[in-house]
């Protein structure tokens, strides 16, 4: 192994998510090198500078600073958080339009230094601009990678962790679809530790099985809770993509559910959406086909039609 060799992330758009994602990045010790790109360059200037204050805290040094597209040549990962952001009471499907041009832009500006690694991508609407980006860029559609449902899956653990007074972290359930309105909780294969959630509800008889559907909504419309109080979402996506990056770069073969490409899976083509991936340092090994319930697959192949229909007028 080259011992010279150091992993190199790029971050396109210095915004709170970035940020949040960077922070994240240098407290955790998870690269050598972190490259900050963004049409207001004092913007990333000030970021890199800040951030580079807190260094001798930071538990493995990391070399960060303002850099260009030219940097994202040698990157391993790009990370593009760069757009508009979603406004109060605004869908995500609805910024589509206005983060597919500046995305085309950003595109055609990286590949332009040779770059060769894996995109992630986590601005909003992230499922049809993870679809834009691989479009754009030519790469193999395993090397780009959207956020998904990774936050939303988390979110739903976070929910049934405290509902069942568990560590979130020995809560296994997923939600996959559209990161958006039409995203569904997969109920059908939802653990607590070791047990199956049907098994815990009927054996804790207080529980009401109603109450999932709550935990659910409350999920699904966790960054409408959010912007409504703060203006944005940043430090759970942000924590999030730090997962993504840590299963690629340590080639870990973990198990999220990411932005992915179905190519037959599910039943579905063409299209770029939530669902289990092994993800390594190839970027997506495979898409884990899980056999979903009747109702199941009717909300997922409606989350599928609905990304299409708002694609085919753009795309």
């Amino acid at each position: 192994m080259d011992k010279e060799k150091v992993n190199r992330v790029v971050l396109v758009g210095t915004g709170a998510v970035g940020c949040s994602y960077v922070y994240s990045l240098i407290n955790q010790g998870v690269v050598e090198e972190i490259v900050l790109i963004d049409v207001n360059e004092k913007k990333s200037e000030g970021e890199a500078m800040d951030l580079n204050h807190g260094m001798p805290f930071a538990p493995s040094p990391v070399n960060v600073w303002s850099g260009s597209y030219q940097d994202c040549g040698s990157a391993d990962i790009v990370v593009i958080s760069a757009g508009l952001a979603q406004k109060p009471g605004e869908t995500r499907l609805q910024l589509v339009e206005k983060n597919t041009k500046i995305f085309k832009q950003i595109i055609k500006s990286i590949m332009e230094s040779g770059f060769n690694g894996i995109f992630l991508v986590a601005t909003n609407p992230v499922d049809i601009l993870t679809y834009v980006t691989w479009k754009e860029s030519g790469l193999p559609k395993e090397r780009v990678i959207g956020s998904g449902t990774v936050l939303d899956s988390a979110r739903l653990r976070f929910a049934l962790g405290k509902y069942f007074n568990i560590d979130t972290r020995n809560v296994h359930a997923a939600i996959i679809g559209e990161h958006g309105d039409t995203e569904l909780p997969v109920w059908s294969h939802a653990m607590i530790g070791i047990e199956h959630l049907d098994t815990v509800l009927e054996r804790k008889g207080d529980l009401k099985k109603e109450c999932l559907e709550e935990i659910f909504v409350n999920v699904r419309d966790a960054a409408y809770h959010i912007i409504e109080r703060k203006g944005a979402t940043y430090y759970g996506i942000g924590m999030s993509l730090v997962r993504i990056t840590k299963a690629i770069l340590n080639n870990e073969n973990s198990i999220l559910t990411v932005s992915s490409y179905l190519n037959g899976e599910y039943g579905q083509n063409d299209v770029y959406i939530g669902v289990p991936a092994v993800i390594n340092r190839a970027g997506i090994r495979e898409v884990i086909e899980i056999e979903l319930n009747e109702k199941e697959k009717e909300q997922f192949n409606h989350s599928v039609s609905l990304l299409k229909e708002t694609m085919s007028s753009f795309i």
